[in-house]
């Protein structure tokens, strides 16, 4: 990697003027310590780790939030959640050296779509703040679920009362602490975007911090429309060049719309960039 460009990334990750913006790649080397296999995180793992390891129809198998539906429509909501539930709240998963990584560098601002706790543990021994994403939920016109950790636990609040002094972990697809909460079938998609291209799945502090930042994509694939609109509203009014994406082998898809939206593509994987920090 060019080292004016490492050391812009590393400088801006620090001060907090680069977002990191997680996607499943950044656990591609988290594996079960006792029963061992990776921990599902892309599609398709996802997939076959909700159907015991089976292929789906292929129409089921294009993206994981279909293959959530049906198993929904089938099953009902609560076997979906049930699955995500037991597959990230065990606590025998091994760290991710992205993590680790990102745990020493501790930016004020991370946006990770994962839904496993890996960030959440980062973060665990000081305060901050949390937002989990959440939909189809009746009663209030947020959708998103917001705590304070004030060192030791976790407490509800509402949005005027978050501290902009505290690191914000983003977590949009949601994850299994301190409650519960996910975005994975279609349904779930359909309501949480459309909130979020509403404003109403971003909370106030959030649209304020995020002006003018600029965003390093770290394990992130673009090959899906859910994903792409998910990322384009999360890093509204980002700053020029909106940011960097590191992406090994990037399909032409994946070209054209980081190059609509202003991300500039880094074509190589996230791994570079912690060999470059060891190599200093």
């Amino acid at each position: 990697m060019d080292a004016t460009l490492r050391t812009t990334l590393l400088s801006g990750l620090h001060d907090g003027s680069i977002v990191p913006y997680l996607g499943a790649g950044a656990l591609a080397d988290v594996v079960h310590k006792k029963k061992g296999g990776q921990m599902p995180a892309t599609s398709e793992q996802l997939i076959l780790a909700m159907n015991g390891g089976r292929p789906m129809a292929a129409k089921l198998m294009y993206e994981f939030s279909r293959a959530a539906m049906n198993v929904e429509l089938k099953r009902g909501r609560t076997a979906v959640t049930r699955f995500l539930h037991d597959t990230y709240a065990d606590r025998e998963w091994s760290r991710a050296s992205l993590h680790d990584w990102l745990q020493s560098i501790r930016p004020p601002y991370v946006i990770d779509i994962n839904r496993d706790t890996q960030l959440l543990d980062s973060y665990a021994g000081s305060p901050h703040t949390l937002i989990l994403g959440c939909a189809r939920i009746s009663g209030t016109s947020y959708r998103f679920k917001l705590y304070r950790h004030d060192g030791a636990v976790y407490a509800p609040i509402l949005p005027d009362e978050a501290d902009p002094r505290l690191p914000v972990l983003f977590k949009p697809m949601g994850c299994p602490r301190p409650h519960p909460s996910y975005i994975a079938s279609d349904a779930d998609y359909v309501d949480y975007i459309t909130e979020l291209m509403g404003g109403f799945a971003v909370p106030p502090f959030v649209k304020a911090l995020r002006r003018e930042k600029r965003y390093l994509l770290l394990g992130m694939r673009l090959n899906r429309d859910t994903e792409r609109m998910v990322l384009s509203d999360l890093i509204h009014g980002a700053g020029s060049p909106a940011g960097w994406a590191m992406i090994a082998d990037p399909t032409v898809k994946e070209r054209r719309f980081l190059e609509r939206i202003g991300i500039a593509l880094i074509e190589n994987s996230w791994s570079a960039l912690l060999q470059a920090e060891t190599l200093k």
